[in-house]
């Protein structure tokens, strides 16, 4: 497991972000493993109790002792936040945590009950329909609600319940099984989101003291992190690896899904702003934030420049991009009125804050992503002209999924052992073969997510084999997980051809299946969706 980011050169020695982590039951042991992979970041000290208790104890350190967040879980984080003055960061359980905990459920026994925190898990319904589950779900505001529900589920014959520590340890007690739902990737997300609470805090105060200070940012993904050996994903890599050696603008066209904040992210890593310096990736998504929130957000604001301002003022996102990258993502979305101001600040290469006359230099290189067609949105009055062309010094349109399909099987693959590797789940050696077979009927559909809407499949087939390990990876088994891919197969198969999913399945190697099910020919049938006639047929002729 990688170490966290170690953000010590934002601290001395004396002054490293401080956190408290607050937990009750089996959460404990999570929270003391994860503790360790972060000593060298944080001074983290564990406080073992919980709501009333646990709130009183804290008041009473706050009164001589620094904390800079407080990490904690379910029922018992959302009672201290609302209660503290001082940020409590909340580890919450991915869909995908939940979806592991099921599966683990699921080898326990089909009688699987799941209670929630105040909001019931809406995903759940497709979930049980997919993987044909009964599962009976219900939401608790106070333990003794909690309670109850185990109650209920126990009159009703669940046998295992999935939930948070406090819900695992009422069910063990009414004598069923309990299934913890947190995985440790949560946790670590939630130490990650507190400490960048601690540098951004930190940042500021420093900002007051020494506004010269650079405001450092890495990034996650590099070239490398773009997957495919087509012709057009070499070309791809090659055109950032051009571009990353010019200080020019980038304006990235593609579609929904199609990775341009990776894009954006290798150009700035590949280049002299992010290789050796390590300056600041600064984003912002100016489709998702209102106009007079995003003006601020840009070029800052002046102490007193309206109502509810930061006393001191605040660096706005061109400052803290300073001699580093700032990555405007859907720009085409961006108001008439704000475009203006771009536009200047990227002519005279200095900003002035809202509410401010003092011009602030800034060495900023911009890289800008949309979905939309700017071109059209010139037409219609809607995108200045001489902005695009500031902006789109070079350019760079991402291929859709559909126009390079030849990646299909090693993009899948890469999706799906990521997702595996997430369950602690191996694959299976005949993973490549069994995506090979499923080749013509990923190829024939449209993927309008791009390889976003792939990797989400891939989460769901990684599921279905965490639930049922000898299952073999079949195209009527990706049919039961995406029946979206069913309409777009029926068009590349004619009518004196066997019908649609029998087609496809006949590029699966029975062979392989047999073995994968120890000889078993009525499993292996079943699994293929043929029946054992079928099956023996096929195996003469392979």
């Amino acid at each position: 497991m990688p170490r966290p980011p170690n953000f010590n050169r934002d601290y001395s020695s004396d002054h490293k972000p401080v956190f408290w982590t607050v937990s009750i039951s089996r959460l404990i042991d999570l929270f003391r493993d994860i503790t360790l992979e972060y000593d060298d970041s944080a001074l983290i000290t564990p406080i073992n109790l919980g709501f009333e208790e646990a709130v009183a104890h804290i008041r009473e350190r706050l009164q001589t002792e620094r904390c800079d967040a407080i990490i904690s879980a379910g029922s018992n984080g959302a009672y201290l936040k609302s209660r503290l003055s001082v940020p409590v960061i909340l580890a919450k359980a991915s869909g995908f945590d939940v979806m592991q905990a099921l599966a683990n459920a699921r080898k326990i026994t089909s009688d699987i009950g799941l209670i929630n925190y105040q909001e019931p898990l809406l995903e759940l319904v497709d979930f049980q329909r997919t993987f044909d589950l009964n599962i009976m779900q219900r939401t608790y505001v106070t333990v003794e609600d909690a309670r109850a529900q185990i109650n209920e589920m126990k009159a009703a014959g669940i046998k295992a319940v999935v939930g948070a520590g406090l819900i695992t340890d009422l069910a063990e007690e009414a004598g069923l099984t309990g299934v913890f739902v947190y995985s440790a990737a949560s946790i670590r997300n939630a130490f990650d989101d507190a400490l960048e609470i601690a540098r951004v805090t930190h940042s500021e105060r420093t900002e007051i003291s020494n506004p010269n200070r650079k405001n450092k940012q890495s990034t996650k993904h590099s070239v490398s992190d773009l997957r495919g050996d087509s012709s057009t994903m070499q070309s791809l890599r090659e055109t950032i690896s051009y571009y990353a050696k010019s200080p020019a603008t980038v304006l990235i066209q593609g579609e929904t899904g199609t990775g341009k904040e990776l894009v954006a992210q290798a150009i700035h890593r590949a280049s002299n702003r992010g290789m050796g310096a390590q300056q600041a990736f600064v984003a912002v998504n100016c489709g998702a934030i209102a106009e007079s929130l995003l003006e601020s957000e840009l070029f800052g604001y002046e102490e007193g420049a309206f109502t509810g301002s930061r006393r001191g003022g605040h660096a706005g996102l061109f400052e803290a991009a300073h001699k580093g990258t700032l990555f405007l993502d859907e720009i085409g979305e961006m108001p008439l009125a704000l475009q203006t101001r771009l536009l200047r600040v990227l002519e005279e290469k200095e900003v002035t804050r809202v509410g401010g006359t003092r011009p602030v230099p800034v060495d900023v290189r911009i890289i800008s992503a949309t979905h939309c067609d700017l071109e059209q949105r010139i037409a219609e009055g809607r995108f200045r002209a001489d902005l695009f062309y500031r902006l789109s010094v070079l350019r760079l349109t991402l291929p859709a999924l559909r126009e390079h399909t030849e990646d299909l099987v090693a993009l899948a693959e890469w999706c799906l052992k990521n997702a595996l590797a997430e369950m602690s789940v191996r694959p299976n050696a005949n993973l490549h073969a069994e995506l090979n077979a499923c080749l013509p009927l990923l190829s024939a559909y449209t993927w309008p997510g791009n390889v976003r809407e792939l990797r989400n499949l891939m989460q769901r087939v990684a599921l279905l084999l965490a639930v049922e390990p000898l299952q073999a990876l079949t195209p009527a088994l990706m049919l039961k997980l995406a029946p979206e891919l069913q309409n777009s197969t029926a068009s590349i198969y004619t009518k004196k051809n066997q019908p649609t999913i029998q087609a496809v399945q006949h590029s699966v190697s029975v062979h392989e299946t047999l073995q994968r099910f120890e000889g078993n020919r009525a499993a292996a049938a079943e699994h293929l969706g043929i029946s054992r006639t079928t099956l023996w047929r096929r195996l003469k002729e392979e």
